[in-house]
C-alpha cells in the first residue's frame, strides 16, 4: 500500500490508489490530486531553492517544469529535503531541451557543491605548531598525505562556471553575463567560511592537484600530476591557499600522524 500510494504521488497518469477514504466519504480522487500537486510542488520548490542560478539562466517557468520532470523520474532517497536534487545535474546534462546550453550541467554541478559544503561536518584545521613541524621536515614532507575538510569540494569544468555563477552575484547579472564567455574552462573551489560558503576560480593544475590530495595521494605524487598538467602550478601558492581557507585538518608522514 505504502509504495503504491508513494508511486501515484508522482506520476500524473496513475489513479488514485485503492483503499483510500476521506473523513466525510466523499470520493478521495480529488483530495489525492491536490496532496498529489502539493508534494510535486513542495519537491520543485526545493530544487528551485538549490539551484538558483541554473534557474535564472533559464527561466522560472522553464526550470520548474524541467524539474518536475526530475522530480519524476527521481524521487527524493532521503527524508533530509535540503540535500535532494543529487543527480539534477546529470539529469540536466541529459535534457535535450537545454542541449544547446553544455555549459548549465556543470553550472548545476557546482550550485549542488554548494549545498554540499554548506551542510558539510564541521572539522577544526590543524593546529599551526603541527603544521609547521611538518614543513620544516624536508625529508618527510614530499610523502606527507593531507586531511582536506569535508567542505573543500574541487570542481573541474570545460565551461566557464565560476564566472557565469558569479554574474549573477554582482547587482547587474545582465551586465555581468555580457562580459562571460560560457565556453572558456574554468575550475572552481568550494569551501564554508563561517556562515558563507565561498566559491573561487583556481587553475588547472590547482584543481588536479587539491582532487588528488583528496584522494590520498601524497604530496609529492599531487605535485607532480599538477605540474605536468599544467606549467603554471604553484605548489607553494597552492598550499598556502588550502592553509588560507583553514582547509588542512590532519597531516599524515612516514615518522608522525597529526590531526
Amino acid at each position: 500500500m505504502n509504495a503504491d500510494f508513494s508511486a501515484a504521488l508522482l506520476a500524473p497518469a496513475v489513479a488514485c490508489p485503492p483503499g483510500l477514504v476521506t473523513w466525510n466519504g466523499s470520493p478521495p480522487d480529488k483530495r489525492f490530486a491536490v496532496y498529489r500537486n502539493n508534494v510535486i510542488v513542495g519537491l520543485v520548490d526545493a530544487l528551485a531553492d538549490s539551484f538558483p542560478v541554473t534557474q535564472a539562466l533559464v527561466g522560472a517557468d522553464f526550470f520548474r517544469a524541467m524539474a518536475r520532470e526530475f522530480v519524476r523520474a527521481q524521487p527524493p532517497r532521503s527524508p533530509v529535503l535540503a540535500l535532494y536534487g543529487d543527480g539534477f545535474a546529470g539529469f540536466v546534462g541529459g535534457f535535450p531541451p537545454v542541449a544547446g546550453l553544455p555549459y548549465l550541467a556543470d553550472l548545476a554541478r557546482l550550485e549542488y557543491l554548494r549545498v554540499m559544503a554548506w551542510h558539510a561536518a564541521d572539522v577544526d584545521a590543524i593546529t599551526p605548531e603541527c603544521l609547521s613541524a611538518v614543513l620544516a621536515d624536508p625529508d618527510g614532507l614530499p610523502q606527507a598525505r593531507l586531511a582536506l575538510h569535508p567542505a573543500l569540494f574541487v570542481l573541474p569544468s570545460a565551461h566557464a562556471v565560476v564566472s557565469l555563477w558569479a554574474a549573477h552575484q554582482s547587482d547587474s547579472p545582465e551586465q555581468a553575463l555580457a562580459a562571460v564567455d560560457p565556453a572558456q574552462a574554468e575550475s572552481a573551489l568550494l569551501w564554508r567560511n563561517g556562515l558563507d560558503v565561498e566559491i573561487r576560480r583556481i587553475g588547472q593544475g590547482t584543481a588536479l592537484f587539491i582532487g588528488r590530495l583528496q584522494q590520498a595521494s601524497t604530496l609529492d605524487e599531487a605535485g607532480a600530476a599538477a605540474i605536468a598538467a599544467d606549467a603554471d602550478f604553484d605548489p607553494a601558492a597552492t598550499l598556502a591557499l588550502l592553509i588560507g581557507c583553514g582547509a588542512i585538518t590532519g597531516i599524515t608522514t612516514p615518522r608522525r600522524t597529526d590531526a
